[in-house]
């Protein structure tokens, strides 16, 4: 009896440019789910923040969200541990990514409104894609231009009409700084990568962020009293640590390791569009023809941003 032996050579082989070019889409692909989560975190965020002070609320998002990830990695077999020498790029790419950003966009959102905080805080890609030519090198090319033009002229018609009514607030420069701060974390992440799995390595970084939101909380809250919560809160609670925070930070520091910082800070122009949008619906607050041209600009922004290359 002949025994039929398959040739291996005959297998199609998959060329690394290939795959790498699979994997960018993949990150692609996650880039407009990143901005659905976060974008509807913004009234989810809001509506807690009616019933638990901010210090808290963090301390309590990033920490769930942290553990959330660390029994999913147990759970999956992945080993938590970092490079000893990897420890302090950890830790200040959590302080300024999760801790710095998170915090600073809770006082702003208490110091005027969600679409504002929210409008304002996504000026972050113009200083990702500044910081990233000057401390990573990264070339702006026509596209990018493009697309960083867009968004700018868009989050400019956003926030025209309440600039002009509220002024440079307290809240708009609490959320120009969560935006900067933010940035400087992805850069800082670009240019110090952590050896270390996704998921360990986000759940790692929310943790460092729970524990200075939690210093922050026992200086000016105190020990908080637990309290039941109403629905609506309980809810949007839920949606805050498990989507929110633990999904879309792991996506988001994944889409961070495979594309250009000034590419994945671009796709983030599309989270105050569905984070206004939420709180017109959620909140409501309603929009004007400002904001729907607003709107158009930044989704014509993030598509030529997120567009593949020709060659992919």
């Amino acid at each position: 009896m002949a025994i039929m032996v398959r040739d291996r050579r005959l297998q199609p082989v998959v060329p690394d440019d290939a795959a790498a070019r699979a994997t960018r889409r993949r990150a692609l692909v996650a880039v407009p789910l990143i901005a659905v989560l976060w974008g509807l975190n913004w009234p989810a965020v809001r509506t807690v923040l009616g019933e638990v002070a901010p210090w808290t609320l963090r301390t309590m998002g990033m920490g769930l969200g942290a553990s959330l990830l660390i029994a999913i990695a147990i759970a999956r077999g992945q080993t938590l541990a970092v490079r000893r020498d990897h420890w302090p790029r950890l830790i200040v790419a959590g302080l300024l990514s999760v801790a710095g950003f998170n915090l600073l966009v809770a006082f702003a959102q208490l110091a005027g409104s969600t679409s504002r905080a929210a409008i304002v805080t996504y000026t972050m890609p113009v200083w990702a894609v500044l910081l990233a030519r000057m401390v990573l090198g990264e070339r702006l090319d026509g596209r990018r231009v493009a697309a960083l033009l867009l968004g700018v002229i868009g989050l400019g018609v956003l926030a025209w009409p309440i600039l002009h009514a509220g002024g440079v607030t307290s809240g708009v420069l609490l959320s120009l700084a969560a935006g900067f701060t933010w940035a400087a974390g992805t850069v800082f992440t670009k240019r110090f990568p952590i050896d270390a799995p996704p998921m360990p390595s986000t759940a790692w970084q929310l943790l460092a962020g729970a524990v200075a939101a939690g210093i922050g909380m026992l200086v000016f809250e105190g020990v908080p009293v637990p309290k039941p919560l109403g629905a609506a809160a309980t809810l949007a609670l839920v949606f805050h640590v498990v989507l929110a925070t633990a999904l879309a930070y792991f996506l988001w520091f994944e889409v961070v390791a495979r594309l250009p910082a000034g590419v994945a800070a671009m796709g983030t122009l599309m989270v105050p569009v569905v984070g206004v949008t939420g709180a017109m619906l959620l909140l409501g607050e309603r929009p004007g023809a400002a904001d729907l041209g607003g709107f158009a600009l930044i989704f014509a922004a993030a598509a030529i941003a997120l567009r593949p290359p020709r060659s992919a």
